[in-house]
């Protein structure tokens, strides 16, 4: 039946029970229930069945290891999105700092600067509905003083997304030296890996925002491996299955934010994630079993 039935919180309470869930304690999971939705908590016992047609569980699967493995994934979303917006914001800066002082102010309206011309037609309009919905008093101030006049780029850009920067930054020509300056302040040494890593951690960004599941879900952008790492975050180049899950991903964004964020704490909060909730299956995020030993995850 393709238009289910709605059901009240005991009916689904009841319908796991039917298909094996085992409760330690029932009574609180109604709780649970009005305010995570029965739907979103599916995509967090989905492998505990072991029959996933007819949705049956296997042995000693718990609601509450489920609503622990929802917290961990949770967590794991506010880490990522801290570190993704160091990088983002790092970006911005050196976008701004680099290609202002080198092509002026308004160097994002220069279309010579620019591989494509009609992509980065795109862009402006992209940056420019971003502009017209921003009420930063910045911005405001801007159209009451500087009524017509373009936005210098330390105004447009502090109020586009990381995806609209990083289609910037991707879309400058090869042989501006700022687009190789900033990738080497990334630890990047090809700024054509730099500029795939962006688009990667992008659909991260996005996942987060929507409050997707992110700890095994894959990576849908099949960006490169970069070469030529000054500090190599693992000691092997994951193949592209690999590179669908997390592991890969979040290692190359911790290498990343060493770099633009030194003394950060964001390997040490995973590790502390992991010791409180000992239940999550790392190995569902591509953590291979000696992913300790890689060179980022080594504890100093």
């Amino acid at each position: 039946m393709a238009n289910k039935l709605p059901k009240t919180v005991d009916e689904q309470i009841n319908l796991l029970l039917e298909r094996g869930m085992l409760f330690k304690n029932i009574d609180n999971a109604p709780h649970f229930l009005k305010n995570i939705s029965y739907y979103r908590l599916k995509g967090y016992w989905w492998e505990m069945q072991s029959d996933k047609v007819n949705h049956k569980f296997k042995e000693d699967s718990f609601f509450e290891d489920i609503i622990d493995l929802y917290n961990f994934d949770r967590h794991l979303r506010l880490l990522m999105f801290d570190a993704i917006e160091r990088i983002e914001v790092a970006l911005r800066t050196k976008l701004i700092y680099h290609l202002s002082l080198s092509n002026g102010p308004l160097f994002y309206l220069d279309y010579d600067i620019f591989t494509d011309k009609f992509k980065q037609q795109t862009t402006i309009e992209h940056l420019s509905s971003e502009i017209d919905r921003s009420k930063e008093q910045f911005i405001v101030e801007h159209r009451l003083y500087h009524k017509g006049e373009p936005f210098e780029a330390w105004k447009a850009l502090e109020v586009t997304s990381l995806g609209t920067l990083s289609k910037l930054y991707k879309n400058l020509n090869h042989q501006l030296p700022e687009k190789s300056k900033i990738a080497l302040e990334f630890g990047f040494n090809s700024h054509k890996d730099f500029s795939s890593f962006l688009e990667a951690i992008t659909v991260i960004r996005n996942v987060i925002a929507h409050h997707s599941r992110l700890w095994n879900n894959n990576v849908t952008t099949k960006y490169l491996w970069p070469k030529n790492l000054k500090n190599q975050p693992i000691t092997y180049v994951p193949n592209e299955n690999q590179r669908a899950k997390l592991f890969p991903l979040l290692s190359l964004t911790l290498y990343t934010i060493n770099f633009v964020s030194p003394g950060n704490s964001i390997k040490e909060k995973f590790f502390e994630m992991l010791n409180e909730y000992p239940i999550v299956p790392v190995h569902k995020m591509g953590f291979p079993v000696n992913w300790k030993t890689q060179p980022i995850w080594i504890k100093e």
